[in-house]
């Protein structure tokens, strides 16, 4: 049977019509909260629609140009996604009388242009792996600049994870796990070789050798810094988990990730015995009824129940955009906007949210596995877990599956840092899928100069290449 070639489309005008239901979805949520809410559409609503559309259709004519092999799914992912955030952010605003849906606005707006530059100027993912232990210095600088005084912004919810930019603060750990998967990607794919070096075996168990368990013991130590002097358990297992996730995938060996789960273990149960806020979630997961839990200052359950009850209340379609009492919840628009969804859309819609962002990591998989580089394997492969493993995280602190950490959840929660580094994670991945759905070039190369004879008759005919250095004797 002959085999049968397709060749590849740019599906640009696929992503285009999902661009606009995914469009549709976003400016269709913002207006059922302003109806709901007997708000009028005003000149404030029309404005941020069309912001949303242009920046969605930018970021589209910039990969028909650029990266026009780019995956035709994750972009309106992200667009439907950012824009339920933004309706979500509002109708708290609403409520509350706060004002962070004009931030979520600006941040988004130079998030989508910040990908914009990345696809334009960036056009190969290899480039990056020149910067291997450029990014390990950032990242270690990025991780340091919480505790440095001057420039900290203290405790903010209990932990020490933000800067003073002026007037308005910045997480620089979440643009540090864009530079973490860059260091690991470019650190793995060199050095895989060596790691793959027998150790010791202990059954069907084959362990890695000392020497080669330095990475894992150092990124040990940091995830457990973060924890200790920043006081933050999501970014310590966020960090941990993406170079486990990443060293797996680059040497397929299960004794990494029973050795990593072994240091997270050692590290949980160190943590829970000397660190008071650690113990303290803890006892706010198991015990998160107990009245006196309830009410304890700081570190009560209160947070944890009344978004249970909040998403209790929803059901199973949910009381309507608009119609709920979200703000109930502490932090509704932050760490507890999975509950406000859950609320006033139910469960149903919570769950196509999950489907929206199992997609999104989906397709990022899809990416590293159609790439033809290693290093871009294990980059998309870390991009697209760390958004998965933050989805988790947030979503199993809120429906009380693992304790609450202070993760945001990408795209929806309001947070400049989180938006500006999951936009740039995606515009990474969109580099990456465009270079894994590319045509191969099958053009042949050109014909070489026929080689000159030397001799006649019988003798031997010497044939001499221009481009050899050597005369290759044939009968």
């Amino acid at each position: 049977m002959s085999q049968v070639l397709t060749v590849p489309k740019p599906r640009r005008n696929t992503e285009l019509v999902l661009l606009i239901f995914a469009l549709v979805i976003a400016i269709g949520a913002y207006a059922l909260v302003d109806i709901n809410l007997d708000v009028p559409l005003s000149g404030d609503f029309y404005l941020q629609a069309l912001i949303l559309t242009v920046l969605a259709l930018a970021m589209h004519i910039t990969l028909r140009f650029r990266a026009k092999y780019a995956d035709p799914v994750i972009l309106p992912i992200v667009i439907a996604l950012n824009g339920m955030g933004l309706a979500m952010i509002h109708r708290l605003d609403v409520a509350t009388g706060d004002n962070a849906g004009s931030r979520q606005w600006l941040w988004t707006s130079v998030a989508a242009v910040a990908a914009i530059v990345v696809v334009w100027f960036l056009r190969d993912h290899k480039v990056l792996r020149r910067f291997t232990y450029i990014s390990l210095a950032v990242s270690v600088l990025l991780l340091l600049l919480p505790l440095i005084p001057g420039i900290t912004a203290g405790d903010v919810n209990g932990a020490r994870v933000w800067i003073k930019v002026g007037p308005a603060t910045f997480q620089p750990g979440e643009i540090a796990k864009i530079t973490l998967a860059i260091f690991f990607a470019g650190y793995l794919s060199s050095n895989r070789d060596l790691i793959l070096l027998a150790g010791k075996k202990i059954g069907k168990l084959q362990l890695p050798r000392a020497r080669d368990l330095g990475p894992m013991i150092v990124a040990w130590l940091a995830s457990v810094g973060v924890l200790v002097f920043q006081r933050d358990i999501g970014s310590s297992i966020l960090f941990f988990g993406l170079f486990i996730t990443m060293i797996y995938v680059a040497t397929s060996r299960i004794s990494w990730v029973i050795i990593g789960v072994l240091l997270v273990a050692v590290g949980g149960f160190l943590a829970v015995r000397i660190f008071d806020h650690v113990a303290l979630r803890i006892d706010s997961w198991v015990n998160a009824f107990d009245p006196d839990v309830y009410n304890r200052s700081p570190g009560g359950s209160a947070q944890i129940v009344q978004g249970l009850f909040g998403m209790a209340s929803g059901g199973l379609f949910g009381t309507g955009l608009g119609q709920g009492i979200p703000e109930r919840v502490p932090f509704a628009n932050s760490d507890m906007i999975i509950a406000s969804f859950g609320e006033e859309l139910g469960m149903i819609g919570l769950l196509a949210i999950i489907l929206l962002y199992a997609l999104l990591v989906t397709r990022g998989f899809r990416a590293a596995l159609g790439t033809r580089d290693a290093f871009g394997k294990l980059l998309a492969c870390g991009l697209s877990f760390a958004i998965g493993l933050q989805c988790f995280v947030v979503i199993g602190g809120v429906t009380r599956l693992i304790p609450l950490t202070g993760l945001t959840t990408p795209f929806l929660a309001a947070g400049g840092s989180s938006l500006l580094a999951n936009w740039i994670i995606v515009a990474l991945l969109l580099l990456i899928s465009d270079a894994a759905r590319r045509p191969i070039s099958t053009t042949p190369l050109p014909d070489e100069p026929q080689p000159a004879e030397v001799g006649t008759g019988s003798n031997p005919t010497i044939s001499i290449s221009k481009d050899s250095t050597e005369a290759v004797s044939t009968s």
